[in-house]
């Protein structure tokens, strides 16, 4: 019984993943989760006693896919802590520019119960290691604010890219140019 119920659970996430690619974060109702899933619209209630916790579970597939690809990228040969912020960077605009759908609903921290379900767990440890690499490279700076700064540019770069703003404006046809800059301008220029 218990791995039924196991199993079921994971289904349901499944299916909330699969949604949100499909369709976006809008379209994760219960309902129609539970739909997908061919279970009574109430039996995601026995696994998750709130639509939250749901979406909190979903969300953590994705900040568990996105921390697979930096981990991977980064120990793919980025020597040096200014290359792998750089690395780290392209990982995320790449993830956030190819699942839409996820990338939205996992920083909707004001959808999410991100301290419960371990989902900050899940999310922080990618965060910490871009403060890491960041001191690194800025010893004289804090370089939690600075990382803060940094991410917060390229979820900027990743929302006006992903709406077509940012090649308009810059008439830039690869987001790499915008990327450079970004790190640029938070760590400083290459050898200064």
């Amino acid at each position: 019984m218990q791995e039924n119920a196991t199993g079921l659970r994971a289904r349901l996430i499944d299916v909330g993943v699969d949604l949100v690619a499909r369709e976006g974060a809008q379209a994760l109702t219960l309902r129609e989760i539970a739909r997908r899933a061919g279970v009574s619209h109430g039996a995601p209630r026995r696994y998750f006693p709130t639509h939250l916790e749901l979406l909190s579970a979903i969300a953590g597939r994705g900040f568990e896919e996105l921390g697979r690809r930096a981990a991977a990228a980064v120990e793919g040969g980025a020597t040096g802590p200014r290359a792998q912020v750089t690395v780290l960077a392209r990982v995320y605009l790449e993830f956030a520019l190819g699942n839409r759908g996820m990338y939205e609903l996992m920083f909707r921290h004001d959808l999410l119960e991100s301290g419960h379900l371990g989902l900050r767990n899940t999310s922080l440890p990618l965060f910490g290691r871009l403060v890491d690499l960041v001191g690194l490279v800025r010893p004289d700076a804090d370089a939690r604010l600075v990382a803060g700064a940094l991410w917060a540019n390229l979820h900027g770069i990743a929302q006006l890219w992903g709406w077509g703003s940012l090649q308009l404006a810059t008439d830039a046809d690869d987001f790499v140019p915008l990327l450079r800059s970004a790190v640029d301008a938070h760590l400083g220029p290459v050898g200064a």
